[in-house]
């Protein structure tokens, strides 16, 4: 409660060139093309795959390893054949089921999506898959049902640019993320907060607050006052590309074990636009696989 007070109340107040020769040149430019090529790939499969919820292609379930799919989804079961079974209780459900994958990008061997979902009722979602030599090996979700209605400033939980830019700037834009989480989301540094943002200058999608610091402001102390107290309490990991940094974390919201999902759009070194999803995590005896809502092999440090 305390950290939220403080933030609330902060919220309303190149390197060196280097010669090379031109075979180095061509060699470096080949693998960098190489890898681009295979990160393409990746976000293609796991479009593909997800796209196949909507369509019943079977195809792009080849591109799961057979021998290896781990299952952080704490509903579903592990393996392939889990997500055989989903798949089947799916097909048989009255309403066809829509996926609308909005963003999608890569980082090293994972891929992030962000998805306009209809299955079970409408839902926005984003998911991570890990890949080991060519294959989807792991996969973690946050799902939570879509609004009925657009935010105070009139977005939605999807909408706003996709275009990924900056890709230079990638390493640079997780730092601050990281720094941002730590700092502020897990209340280290909260009056490190204003750094972080370019004056007012910031689009909120979650469904509950206004454009602006200020409207994050007297979104916090609001929910401060009522009691409903948002913890984040460990960061799981931080993965971007380009202008589009993802956040995993784990705390609290009004009391309830959360999973918070917060995607970030940086510009200009500052962030400039979020959207998140929040799941509650079921209690243990729920849980359909044992694998735990987490599980990632590293967390982001903000040093």
């Amino acid at each position: 409660m305390k950290k939220i007070m403080i933030i609330a109340a902060a919220a309303l107040s190149l390197a060196a060139c280097t010669t090379k020769s031109s075979s180095t040149q061509e060699q470096n430019q080949e693998t960098v093309n190489q890898n681009q090529e295979t990160v393409m790939t990746q976000e293609q499969q796991v479009f593909d795959l997800l796209k196949a919820i909507e369509t019943g292609a079977s195809e792009p379930i080849a591109y799961i390893n057979a021998d290896k799919y781990i299952q952080h989804n704490l509903g579903a079961e592990d393996g392939l054949a889990g997500f055989g079974k989903l798949m089947g209780v799916l097909a048989q459900y009255p309403e066809k089921a829509r996926v609308n994958t909005v963003r999608i990008f890569g980082d090293g061997n994972y891929v992030v999506a962000q998805t306009d979902y209809n299955f079970f009722g409408p839902k926005i979602g984003f998911d991570i898959f890990r890949f080991e030599d060519g294959k989807i090996v792991e996969h973690w979700d946050n799902l939570m049902p879509t609004p009925e209605k657009v935010n105070p400033s009139g977005h939605t939980l999807i909408d706003g640019t996709t275009e990924i830019t900056d890709l230079d700037k990638t390493e640079a834009n997780k730092k601050l993320v990281c720094g941002f989480v730590h700092d502020v989301l897990m209340g280290e540094h909260p009056e490190n907060l204003t750094g972080y943002f370019d004056g007012n200058n910031y689009i909120q999608h979650n469904p509950q607050i206004a454009d602006g610091l200020d409207g994050l402001g007297a979104a916090l102390q609001a929910m401060a006052e009522a009691g409903m107290a948002m913890v984040y309490d460990t960061n799981h990991i931080v993965l971007g590309k380009g202008n589009f940094v993802l956040a995993v974390s784990e705390g609290s919201f009004a009391g309830a074990h959360t999973s918070f999902y917060d995607l970030f759009r940086v510009e200009n070194g500052k962030i400039a636009e979020h959207w998140d999803v929040t799941e509650v995590i079921p209690a243990r005896e729920e849980w359909k696989n044992e694998n735990g809502k987490f599980g990632f092999p590293k967390a982001c440090s903000e040093k």
